[in-house]
This record gives structure tokens, C-alpha cells and sequence, in this order.
């Protein structure tokens, strides 16, 4: 498989080689999914809490003695079946994150970006770097190779410059290649790639 490399202002100046046996074929759609729920959960704050019978306000003295009285046989106010008691088996503050294995997110990944891939939504250009720290000149940038809407960016080592002109570009996500995930690239319009950063995307993956 093969896609064409442009530069800055569109025009194609080589091309990229890329894996049938990686990229090619039928799309992992499961595997994208367990790696979008893992990364999802592992960014869940679980702060949730419930009071339970220790936690709520009131005394821990018996109200009346155990028999004799006729009435029902209880230690504390703060009985769960009491209104105003505390609360069984309720949510407590806990962490969602859970691995997965090394296999399964590289997998992941390369399906994602077959995926973007097979949608005619990769751009692969031959470097990524701004003449001037101008958000005007990375929106024309973006124009100019038609990356509309969401947009992913992915480089081996972002260009600081690059970095300043387009970090305020709304819709417009910048991640290095080393730190990219099915997640990224599956919940974007279009991916910019640079040549380098493909190629070491395949390597990692391979």
C-alpha cells in the first residue's frame, strides 16, 4: 500500500510505503473499542461516596433497652433502615483504570489507523513547521491540505514553533508518535502525519 507525501502547500513530493499485512485487510472494530473503553475509564475520577452508618451525624447510644419494651430491638440511630441512616453498600471514592495488554493497544491502534486509512482521511506530509508563531499561518496550512472539522496532528518531535501557531486552532489536537492512541485517531475528522512519524508508527507496530 502505498500513500502519497505533500508538502506544505499541497503538492505531492513522494511517497510512503506501508504494510498490507499492518494496515491492509479487515478492521479490528472490537479491539478499537476495548482500548477507547480502557483509556476512557482510566480518565474516570471516581470520586463518588455514599455515607455509610459511621459516617452520618447522630449518636451511637442504644435509643431504649433491647426487650421489654415491646418495640422492635435496635443499637443506633444511625441504622441503615432508619430515615436519616446511613447507606448500605453505597459507591465509594475508587480508581476505574485497568490495563491492557501491550498486544491489544498496539492493535488497537494500527486498526485505527486503518480505519482512517480505508476512509481516505490520513494526510502524510513531509514536514510540519511554521515560518512564523501566527495562528493565521497553521489555519492556512490546514486549508491548504483540507483538514476540515477535528483534526489529528502527528509528529515524531513537534516543532516548537508549530506547537505555538496551531495549539488555539479549535478542533486541532497535537500528539508526538510515541504518545498516540486508538482514541486519538478514531475520534478525529482527519490525521496529519508527518513521513517520519509514520514510518516510525509502522515500526513500533510492526
Amino acid at each position: 500500500m502505498k500513500i502519497d507525501v505533500v508538502n506544505g502547500k499541497n503538492e505531492k513530493v513522494g511517497a510512503v510505503e506501508l504494510k498490507d499485512e499492518l494496515f491492509g485487510g479487515r478492521v479490528k472494530t472490537g479491539m478499537i473499542w476495548e482500548a477507547v473503553v480502557q483509556e476512557n475509564a482510566s480518565e474516570r475520577r471516581g470520586t463518588h461516596a455514599t455515607k455509610n452508618r459511621s459516617a452520618v451525624s447522630g449518636s451511637g447510644k442504644k435509643p431504649w433497652r433491647q426487650k421489654g419494651t415491646g418495640r422492635a430491638r435496635v443499637g443506633e440511630i444511625r441504622n441503615p433502615l432508619w430515615r436519616k441512616g446511613g447507606t448500605v453498600f453505597g459507591p465509594m471514592p475508587r480508581s476505574y483504570a485497568y490495563d491492557l495488554p501491550k498486544k491489544v493497544r498496539r492493535g488497537a491502534l494500527a486498526a485505527a489507523l486503518a480505519q482512517k486509512l480505508s476512509d481516505g482521511a490520513v494526510i502524510v506530509v513531509d514536514r510540519l513547521e511554521a515560518s512564523d508563531r501566527k495562528t493565521k499561518t497553521a489555519a492556512e496550512l490546514f486549508k491548504r491540505l483540507g483538514a476540515t472539522g477535528k483534526t489529528l496532528v502527528i509528529d515524531v518531535t513537534l516543532e516548537e514553533g508549530f506547537i505555538v501557531s496551531a495549539r488555539n486552532l479549535a478542533g486541532v489536537s497535537l500528539v508526538a508518535s510515541n504518545r498516540v492512541t486508538a482514541r486519538d485517531v478514531i475520534d478525529t475528522t482527519r490525521v496529519v502525519a508527518t513521513k517520519d512519524a509514520l514510518e516510525k508508527l509502522q515500526e513500533a507496530l510492526a
